[in-house]
């Protein structure tokens, strides 16, 4: 890892969760030249939306969901 490089990672990792977020979120996004991905994610955020405001999804508990996971990696 080059010297710069590290020098940001350090002062990155200064930042409170919130902001290290949302600098990974402009990094990523920096990556790609055209709007596809994020238009392609809209489009599944509002699909979902309906999904839930119509009823249809079946919505789990964020604790239950974790507890799963968690359960599965052991």
């Amino acid at each position: 890892m080059s010297n710069r490089l590290e020098m940001l990672e350090a002062q990155a990792l200064k930042l409170s969760p919130e902001e290290r977020v949302q600098l990974a979120d402009r990094l990523i996004a920096s990556l790609f030249q055209d709007n596809e991905i994020e238009e392609a994610w809209a489009v599944e955020v509002e699909r979902r939306i309906k999904e839930i405001e119509g009823g249809r999804a079946h919505l789990v508990p964020a604790a239950v969901v974790i507890a799963r996971a968690r359960a599965a990696i052991r």
